[in-house]
């Protein structure tokens, strides 16, 4: 047997081992979870995209062709369309982390991986998921950055400041003042070389003005907590 032929038979069996590991890793993933999941993904936004184009100028009458309700009511009416959906959505996805614990990139892949957070994200059990999203986080079973955006949610939930400067919101400032901010940031001095670090692409002031916020420092002081 000569070294051309040994040559061949090697590369032959180094192919071989590369198939079946590519097999088995593909035979790890829960393709009727993922499946699912993909769905689920496309039901979270089915409403929101529109609400996003409700808060341009322009867009009612587009939409309250598309849904046949007076402008007016279009925002309510959106809002509980997507309501339903989300209150189906977070009793699947509660039911899927009982079993299988989060359903990471090993057991659905990615992009399938990120459906159950931003269920979790758009409901009202933060408090009850935020420890398994930050073990999923860890052991990278999730986009980090998506974990950090979760609990500066957490934190905007409980009147605390921001530590990635990811939410906005519409508030009161003291002196009656109506203002869609960045909620405050524990440390704004430092908030993007921790953005960075966390994994974030945009500044806070390039994320600010993706959300359509001229931003600004604000302190929680200047917040009228008054409901």
């Amino acid at each position: 047997m000569n070294d051309n032929h040994i040559a061949k038979i090697a590369f032959f069996l180094i192919i071989l081992c590369l198939t079946k590991s590519i097999a088995e890793a593909q035979s790890a993933i829960n393709l009727t979870l993922k499946r699912k999941l993909d769905s689920i993904m496309v039901l979270d936004q089915k409403y929101r995209e529109d609400i996003v184009l409700l808060m341009s100028p322009g867009n009612e009458e587009y939409l309250s062709k598309k849904y046949n309700v007076q402008k007016k009511l279009l925002n309510q009416t959106l809002w509980k369309k997507q309501h339903t959906i989300d209150s189906a959505n977070i009793v699947y996805i509660s039911a899927v982390i009982k079993r299988y614990g989060y359903p990471g990139k090993s057991l659905v892949g990615t992009p399938s991986n990120e459906g159950a957070y931003y269920v979790i994200q758009h409901s009202s059990r933060i408090e009850e998921y935020i420890k398994t999203i930050a073990i999923a986080a860890k052991r990278t079973e999730l986009p980090f950055h998506l974990y950090a955006m979760m609990e500066d949610r957490f934190l905007m939930d409980n009147n605390k400041e921001l530590i990635y400067g990811s939410q906005a919101a519409s508030i009161t400032l003291n002196g009656s003042i109506n203002s869609y901010i960045i909620w405050p940031i524990k440390d704004p001095l430092h908030v993007n070389e921790l953005r960075k670090k966390a994994g974030f692409e945009l500044t806070v002031e390039q994320n600010a003005e993706r959300l359509g916020v001229n931003y600004k420092v604000i302190r929680m002081s200047e917040i009228n907590m008054k409901k």
